[in-house]
């Protein structure tokens, strides 16, 4: 189900007042089942349910959209929307962001420090004069991972998902709840829940298309992601115009467990750093990602012509401090000197392919990968790029 204004301030409700007072005691746990065996989870159980089954979704739009011969969909993780306002200002007035018809956007937060406790996806549609759904998947009982410990404030909600923004009316709004590639009571951030793909069908003047926003899991391995692609595909009709676009995470490692990357980090040494980033980071489906692609195929749809051929999506920097931060949560300090060395002939960058477009029975053009929102730019709008295509129905 979706929810109108009033439910969705009943939710709200329901967090402030019945689920947060037990947030505290619920962080010093240190596992799921630790968690499900908690009398304190016990008595609450339902209501997290409740709120994160329950997508909000919402119509900001003044008059109807006109149809079009072609579509434009752009895929954006947001970096949970910390700056909101400098992406708010490229929405309205970058010449290819502007023009966009639906928008596909990946970690969006409700209500967290890190993002200023805005709803990003509602206030984007209401900045944008669109339709939204937002699909909840984490209620944080911190304030992040990283740099976000250190930032201002505390969450009013504690709210993070994915959303779908579009000029023209959205049915069938639903959730896909994928399996956890790792245990989200593990660690410093710790949430409830598990990465949910938003689901919507578009209304377009020539007929309906059902869209997914989705964010495949980081930390799990290839086979897990592909098993979440599964489910996604699962989740659509088995034949139609369809269109999944996210962050796949599709880095070609094993990141399930710091043992596991840090093992697949030497056998990229060995197979040479200069032909794992030509060949493999750029094209993670040629090996190390086959299985995801595979069913994306088997199921009918397309990657190759709707995303930009081996162009990079996002990049690890070793001299980034924020990065550094992050990951030195989750590997050892000594693991980055040997990053260092490893990328020696690139200046300390790996270029990553994570953000993608499939389409099933839609005629594409023009696929694009925007690098000016976070390359070259202080602060970066985002740690990934915008991606870009035009759609037709019709082959």
């Amino acid at each position: 189900m979706s929810v109108d204004q009033q439910e969705l301030l009943a939710v709200h409700r329901v967090i402030r007042d019945e689920l947060q007072p037990h947030f505290a005691e619920l962080a010093k746990l240190q596992s799921t089942p630790e968690l499900e065996a908690s009398p304190a989870y016990q008595a609450i159980a339902d209501k997290a349910r409740y709120v994160l089954d329950t997508p909000e979704s919402g119509d900001f739009t003044e008059s109807a959209a006109p149809a079009k011969d072609f579509y434009r969909v752009v895929g954006w993780n947001l970096e949970r929307g910390i700056q909101y306002e400098g992406q708010l200002e490229q929405f309205r007035t970058h010449p290819y962001l502007s023009t966009a018809d639906v928008l596909l956007l990946t970690e969006t937060d409700v209500g967290m420090a890190r993002s200023g406790n805005r709803n990003i996806a509602r206030e984007l549609a209401r900045e944008l004069r669109m339709h939204y759904v937002f699909t909840p998947c984490y209620l944080n009982l911190a304030k992040g991972s990283g740099v976000e410990y250190d930032m201002a404030g505390e969450n009013e909600l504690g709210l993070h998902g994915n959303a779908i923004l579009s000029r023209y009316p959205l049915s069938g709004m639903r959730p896909i709840a994928l399996e956890n590639g790792k245990d989200k009571m593990k660690g410093r951030e710790k949430r409830l829940g598990r990465q949910t793909a938003a689901v919507a069908t578009v209304e377009l003047p020539q007929g309906p298309v059902p869209f997914v926003s989705v964010h495949l899991d980081a930390n799990s391995s290839q086979p897990h992601r592909a098993r979440q692609m599964r489910d996604v595909l699962g989740g659509l009709p088995p034949a139609g115009p369809a269109v999944i676009g996210g962050d796949w995470n599709t880095t070609t490692f094993n990141s399930s467990s710091a043992t596991h990357a840090i093992l697949g980090f030497w056998v990229r040494v060995f197979m040479g750093p200069d032909n794992v980033i030509r060949n493999h980071f750029l094209h993670p489906g040629t090996k190390f990602e086959r299985e995801l692609f595979e069913r994306l195929r088997a199921a009918g749809f397309d990657c190759d012509r709707c995303n930009a051929p081996g162009e990079r999506t996002t990049s690890y920097d070793v001299s980034d401090a924020k990065t550094h931060k992050n990951l030195r949560e989750w590997v050892p300090n000594w693991c980055f000197d040997f990053i260092r060395w490893a990328l020696r002939n690139h200046d300390g960058q790996c270029p990553l392919k994570i953000d993608w477009f499939a389409v099933r029975e839609l005629e594409t053009r023009d696929p694009v990968v925007l690098h000016e929102f976070r390359e070259g730019r202080y602060p970066p709008l985002s740690d990934h790029d915008a991606i870009g295509v035009d759609l037709r129905l019709g082959r």
